[in-house]
This record gives structure tokens, sequence and C-alpha cells, in this order.
């Protein structure tokens, strides 16, 4: 009777485990791929968490279905074994579904093809925008450097005005970006990621132009969670200074 109900338990596991919920479906290839380890990745408490893995062994191809609770940014890494932490993984924005990913060995995040997101699209789209603003900044640098070696403070003081309008105009395309995708997840996700510290006033902006759909996603949550955090530490401040004075 016991091993009977222990064998019952453990049917029931095997179905609980069979018909967990599933949303989300990668498929893609890693061309020159002969063996090696995938692991399919995500952000948890500003920890990398692995959701699962998949082994390669003669077969480009791999496949991972797992559950997302709205579009977020997940990241495949391939674990080369080459003591290296660079150009192994792709990060990608992820949409219930069925998406491809694929890329080379060779090359591993920079020939990577993404498909069946349009999220991704954009976040496509807005880092090729910020290569170009990541150029120009070492280019300033540069001039820069070459300014305190040649002792030419006027050079010096006018790279450092174009330096400031440069992170001015970076802000502005980020927050500008995020409002013309208010209907999309990649909104609140880039304002959490990449303008967190902009005065709160462009951040409110950014949630108050979001979809109802949107402020219900992970990342429209993240946002309206940090912007109550940003209002109590700012009215804390102001209360201390005042306290102060």
């Amino acid at each position: 009777m016991k091993k009977f109900g222990l064998l019952l338990l453990a049917l029931v596991f095997v179905a609980a485990c069979s018909n967990q919920e599933t949303n989300l479906e990668i498929q893609g290839k890693v061309q020159g791929l002969k063996k090696g380890t995938l692991y399919l990745q995500k952000i948890e408490d500003t920890a990398l968490v692995t959701i699962d893995s998949v082994v390669v062994k003669g077969d480009e191809t791999f496949s991972f279905k797992t559950f997302i609770e709205s579009p977020q940014v997940l990241y495949l890494y391939l674990n080369k074994k080459d003591n290296s932490v660079y150009n192994d993984r792709i990060r990608f924005f992820a949409e219930p579904g069925e998406m491809i990913v694929n890329t080379t060995l060779k090359n591993f995040e920079g020939d990577v093809i993404v498909e069946g997101s349009e999220n991704h699209e954009r976040l496509m789209e807005y880092e090729q925008m910020m290569q170009r603003f990541n150029s120009r900044n070492l280019e300033l640098i540069q001039r820069s450097l070459a300014a305190q070696e040649s002792e030419d403070q006027d050079s010096l003081d006018a790279t450092d005005m174009e330096y400031e309008s440069l992170i001015k105009r970076r802000y502005l395309y980020t927050v500008n970006f995020a409002l013309n995708n208010k209907d999309r997840e990649i909104a609140p996700f880039l304002a959490i990621s990449e303008v967190y510290d902009a005065n709160i006033k462009y951040l409110d902006t950014i949630y108050s132009a979001l979809t109802p759909e949107v402020k219900e996603s992970l990342y429209g949550k993240s946002l309206q969670d940090f912007l109550e955090e940003r209002r109590a530490l700012e009215k804390q401040t102001a209360e201390d200074s005042v306290t102060k004075a």
C-alpha cells in the first residue's frame, strides 16, 4: 500500500511537471557549434539566473520552452569554456509566442538575428542610435586627452561643453524614443535601465504616457515602483534640508 502511494505521488508530480504552462518557444541555430551548453537566462533581483539549459552534441539547433508574464529581456549564454566573459552572451527582448534566434559560433553576439519580437526590433533601432552617441563620446574623450596633454584650456573647456550637450541629447533621445513607443514594453524598460537617474519629471512623463496594458507589464510595474521610491527619497531629502537650515 505504501509503495502504491509513493507511485501515485510520483505520477502526480510527473503530470504536474508535464503540464507546466509555457507561452514562449525559442528555436534557433548556432552555426559551427558542435558541442557545448546553451543557457537561457534572465535578470532577477539584479543577478543573472538560469531559466533552462540545453546541451548541444553534434546538432547546431536548439530549442527552449518557458513562461514569461510579459515581454522582457532575456539572455542566451554560450559556455565556450575559453575563460572569456565577453562575446558569449546575447541579449534579446522576448515576447510570448514563437521566436527564432540564429547566430554563429565564430561571432556569437555580432551575427545574431532575432525574429518574432517587435520589442526586439525597437531595441535594435535604439541600440544603433546609441552606437552613434558612443562613437561621438569616444571622439570627445580623445580630444579631451589631447587638450590636457597640450595644456590647451580653451579646447578643454569647449570639449567639456560638447560632452555635456551630448549627454543631454542622449537622455532626451531616450525619453522621446520611450514616448514614441508607449504601447511597447521597451518604453518602461529604457526608463529604468538607461535614464533612471534623469529628472523625475521625465520618468513620470514616460509612465503617464504608457498604455494600460504596458503599465501592467513587468517593466511597467517596475517603473511605477521606482518612481515611488524616487519621490519618497526626494521628499526625505527636502525635509532633511529644511531641518538642517
